[in-house]
């Protein structure tokens, strides 16, 4: 076992094999451990204990943000959604793994609860569980299987990981997330359908946000090809964008693979007031709602955004 920390404690109890005691514990009986053992342990918390935790504690500190300028964000945000986008509130909490068994995300990175559950890392990831519950209800009717499932959240998440190389990244956030889900409909025109949609959406609310006093400037928009046999299909889909939005710049990127995204990924990148160039929208196709449904046909495109970080750097003044 490579975890130090595991070792000392496997060491200093005496019981070599208590980590597989617990792992092997049915989850409700696991549950009602941890639960005794964390009441007991606060019994011996003080006042001065929580002060210290509030001040020190990166994941329960307030957020770095103007609230009045986030929901003004928000509002406008949604303002712009194509009618067939459904907005939904989601809970602060997932299903145990939901990072980990969809993104192979480090479950050391994710904050788990002793309820067998954990605190949201990513929306996306329960908006492909939500979207697979809404495919699986058209299961037997050939007409609504074609039909998209288009969810959108603006929620809170909480990641563990610690960013030290990357400006305003915070422990917790509010992430502006999209996400398509559909049946595949031949020749790659599901993706670029989608995808397009996206692209476009996030330009047009781009364009807009002067009216939230936020700025933007010089947007790049980089499509990431990681299936060579799809690069002049994306040329193609490039110089449609183009046309469409002639000021802003599209590039194509075929240099990166991606143990996250499937077939096609795009990245939108600007710079704000202090020319510092900064990605905004990350984005791509996963086989999330594939696994979810075990169907291969069908599709699974997400994009996020950092509402919070948004603000923070491309504020006008």
């Amino acid at each position: 076992m490579e975890n130090k920390i595991v070792n000392r404690i496997l060491k200093e109890t005496n019981v070599p094999n208590l980590l597989d005691i617990l792992v092997n514990l049915d989850s409700p009986d696991l549950q009602s451990l941890l639960l005794e053992v964390y009441k007991e342990k606060t019994k011996k918390l003080t006042p001065k204990y929580l002060m210290e935790q509030y001040k020190q504690n990166r994941y329960v500190k307030k957020a770095n943000v103007d609230t009045q300028k986030s929901l003004e964000f928000d509002r406008l945000a949604f303002s712009l959604l194509p009618k067939d986008f459904e907005v939904i509130e989601l809970s602060p909490v997932a299903p145990l793994g939901s990072a980990s068994i969809m993104g192979f995300v480090d479950q050391n990175n994710i904050l788990s609860t002793i309820r067998n559950n954990e605190v949201c890392s990513d929306s996306t990831n329960i908006l492909a569980l939500e979207s697979a519950l809404k495919r699986k209800k058209f299961k037997n009717n050939s007409k609504l299987l074609q039909e998209k499932v288009k969810l959108v959240a603006s929620h809170r998440i909480v990641r563990c990981q610690v960013f030290k190389n990357i400006p305003h990244a915070f422990a917790h956030f509010r992430l502006f997330s999209l996400t398509t889900a559909g049946r595949d409909t031949g020749s790659f025109m599901f993706e670029v359908d989608s995808i397009s949609e996206h692209i476009s959406y996030f330009i047009n609310l781009f364009t807009q946000l002067s009216k939230i006093e936020l700025k933007i400037n010089n947007i790049h928009v980089f499509l990431r090809v990681f299936d060579k046999t799809k690069t002049e299909i994306i040329k193609n889909l490039i110089d449609q964008l183009s046309k469409k939005h002639p000021k802003i710049t599209f590039k194509i990127d075929e240099t990166g693979k991606s143990n996250y995204y499937q077939n096609l990924g795009y990245q939108i990148h600007a710079e704000n007031n202090q020319k510092e160039m900064l990605l905004l929208v990350d984005g791509g196709f996963t086989n999330w709602t594939q696994k979810l449904s075990s169907n291969n046909k069908e599709r699974f495109l997400i994009s996020g955004l950092g509402g919070e970080r948004l603000i923070y750097c491309f504020g006008v003044n």
